[in-house]
């Protein structure tokens, strides 16, 4: 089985490392959604949240690493942690749904995309035939950018204030 942890560069040149989340990193977790703001957490969870409470932090730390992993991103020097970026896939491992959030002084340097690149690959070496992501039709921003990688954008299923988007990826080997 393939590492996912890597070293990444931005096309602003900025490095940083990402590595797959384990259960030791629930505190750093906590402390990293203390830098994002409100909006990119309704954005991510498509709700009013004010911060993340400890159930939402273990499922971010505790994945099992087979149909849902995350990725935690840090510094080129270790620290801080700067995102994560999980996929959540569906028992046939056919479909992913991608979340990312950015640490609000880190945003404007591309970690996103690359971060979004990385979970496509990896999703894609996992044998996933679509990559999908549910946003707030408000969130401009990583729609735009998801189009701008290849996504298509729709409206959600019954909810007009939301919108699908999705990617059908290649297959070339699995994990």
């Amino acid at each position: 089985m393939k590492d996912w942890s890597q070293l990444l560069t931005t096309r602003t040149g900025f490095r940083f490392h990402v590595r797959p989340a384990t259960p030791a990193d629930e505190a750093i977790i906590s402390e990293f959604f203390t830098h994002v703001t409100h909006d990119d957490l309704r954005f991510r969870y498509l709700t009013g949240l004010n911060e993340i409470g400890h159930d939402r932090v273990a499922a971010l730390a505790r994945v099992d690493h087979k149909r849902t992993e995350n990725f935690l991103a840090f510094g080129e020097d270790g620290a801080p942690m700067i995102a994560t970026g999980m996929l959540a896939c569906d028992p046939a491992m056919e479909r992913g749904e991608v979340a990312i959030s950015i640490r609000d002084d880190f945003k404007r340097k591309g970690i996103s995309w690359e971060i979004l690149a990385h979970i496509a690959r990896y999703a894609e070496a996992k044998g996933v035939k679509t990559l999908e992501s549910i946003e707030s039709r408000e969130n401009h921003a990583a729609i735009n950018l998801e189009r701008d990688m290849g996504f298509t954008a729709e409206p959600y299923p019954g909810d007009s204030t939301l919108v699908l988007v999705r990617r059908t990826l290649g297959h070339e080997t699995h994990v």
